[in-house]
């Protein structure tokens, strides 16, 4: 195969890799956009943030890119239960 063939083939297969839009990244958007209506202070966006946590709840564990870092946060706070015990 050369270089050509090479490259066309991997790019088929990148094609057919590329990941699909994240499902809560509207919701992702929209704590941005209150975020930085209310000089990012983050208590006055808890109504579109708890919406991330249920746009979250409704995927599987690592569907989401924009859901990791809540995933993490329950990830760690299980960990200090676990080890408070």
């Amino acid at each position: 195969m050369d270089k050509r063939q090479n490259k066309n083939h991997f790019s088929y297969f990148s094609f057919l890799d590329m990941p699909q839009k994240d499902p809560c990244q509207k919701q992702a958007c929209e704590i941005q956009k209150c975020l930085q209506a209310n000089n990012y202070v983050e208590s006055k966006c808890q109504a579109v943030i708890q919406e991330l946590r249920k746009c979250c709840a409704r995927y599987p564990k690592g569907r989401s890119l924009v859901c990791s870092g809540f995933e993490k946060e329950e990830e760690e706070k299980l960990t200090l239960k676990l080890t408070s015990k």
